[in-house]
């Protein structure tokens, strides 16, 4: 079945990431209230992005990976700004990797 990845602008200017097998209805869906509850509360919402996938489970997926993603990374997703989003997970993983530290080998 096929599904969608989408992003969401609030009137907040906040973004909501979300998958459905339906974009129309489920966009309907946030525009009238009866989303989820973060559009709930920042109505109108409008579209400004969106994947479609051959599978749901694809899309969702995607959408649980987006939402782990920074606001910049979702704009340049936005705007079709593919160096900069390599170039913000790049950068999200090198600060990342300043916290890991290696296992101390205690057999030594």
């Amino acid at each position: 079945m096929k599904g969608f990845c989408y992003i969401l602008e609030c009137s907040d200017n906040s973004y909501y990431t979300g998958s459905t097998i339906d974009l129309i209805r489920r966009l309907k869906q946030h525009m009238d209230g009866e989303g989820a509850n973060h559009t709930r509360s920042r109505l109108p919402v409008k579209l400004v992005y969106f994947e479609e996938f051959d599978r749901i489970d694809s899309a969702f997926y995607r959408e649980k990976q987006m939402q782990g993603w920074t606001r910049k990374k979702k704009e340049a997703l936005i705007k079709k700004l593919p160096s900069q989003l390599n170039e913000l997970a790049k950068c999200h993983n090198e600060s990342a990797s300043r916290f890991y530290r290696k296992p101390v080998d205690k057999s030594k």
